[in-house]
């Protein structure tokens, strides 16, 4: 088992969590249960599948909850962007998150690429 603590995607992903609950607090009401929803369960679902992927004991199913964590990032820089051009937060909010979002994506496929390789 590997500790996912140790790991720089889970620490982006866990950072982009964080953000997108401060982000989306502000959200108006009726987007509580709409995008503020979305976003929130894709953040949580990146960090959660780094943590899960590192508890499993095969290769195999690292490598697969890896690539779901992956999905997840792009999910969240998705919703990042349509909430963005909704208006749904100030310009000075969506940088650093998008920034994190676009780290965070980077540094787990080019994890996922090297286990693959590892074959």
């Amino acid at each position: 088992m590997r500790d996912h603590k140790k790991l720089r995607a889970f620490e982006l992903a866990d950072e982009c969590a964080v953000l997108i609950y401060g982000i989306t607090k502000a959200f108006p009401k009726e987007e509580l249960y709409g995008l503020a929803s979305q976003m929130r369960r894709a953040a949580v679902s990146a960090a959660s599948n780094l943590v899960e992927g590192c508890a499993r004991n095969s290769r195999n199913e690292y490598l697969r909850f890896l690539e779901i964590a992956y999905g997840s990032l792009r999910e969240l820089g998705y919703q990042a962007d349509l909430a963005q051009r909704l208006g749904l937060a100030g310009q000075s909010d969506w940088t650093p998150l998008v920034t994190k979002i676009e780290e965070a994506q980077k540094v787990l496929a080019a994890l996922i690429r090297s286990i693959r390789r590892a074959d």
